[in-house]
């Protein structure tokens, strides 16, 4: 069965990193592949002023979600106004993620927000904290997120113990 283009793709701008951005973020997730590359053209090259046969693009799949990597130049920076969400079943999965997303000069942030050495920005978070702050209890709710809010990367147990009281 041949490829099919996905209604909505990120669209993730780099100076240069295109390549190593995809390379590194598919190394990184299960069911994840590089898809394809494109070069710059001549004309592209010129009217970019990117180098001709540099790499222009590169669609990848993390855990069969479609992104596209740009090498558009300096021009535009990530921010945390959009981040990429990782939901984990375990507190291995969270560190683990964790640790990997922030190598190589990434930074930690709050609340199990992240930015990668890129500068993208991550939130790896454990399923269980969705339910906890979706407690039909307000009380129980609160405590969750008076926790979350004293975290880095999240901590299941604290979570927990907030949870029960």
């Amino acid at each position: 069965m041949p490829d099919t283009v996905q209604k909505i793709t990120p669209f993730l701008w780099f100076d240069t990193q295109a390549q190593e951005a995809a390379k590194f973020y598919t190394s990184l997730f299960k069911n994840s592949r590089i898809v394809g590359t494109t070069y710059y053209a001549a004309e592209a090259a010129k009217a970019s002023g990117r180098p001709e046969g540099s790499v222009m693009t590169v669609e990848f799949e993390l855990s069969g979600q479609r992104f596209t990597a740009l090498n558009g130049g300096p021009i535009f920076k990530f921010t945390e106004a959009l981040s990429l969400v990782v939901h984990c079943d375990t507190q291995e999965e969270v560190d683990d993620l964790w640790q990997k997303l922030i190598a190589g000069g990434g930074a930690p942030s709050r609340c199990g927000w992240l930015k990668d050495k890129f500068g993208l920005s991550w939130q790896v978070v454990p399923r269980v904290l969705l339910e906890l702050i979706q407690d039909k209890d307000p009380a129980r709710s609160n405590r969750v997120m008076a926790e979350l809010m004293k975290m880095k990367k999240i901590d299941i147990e604290p979570l927990r113990r907030a949870a029960a009281g």
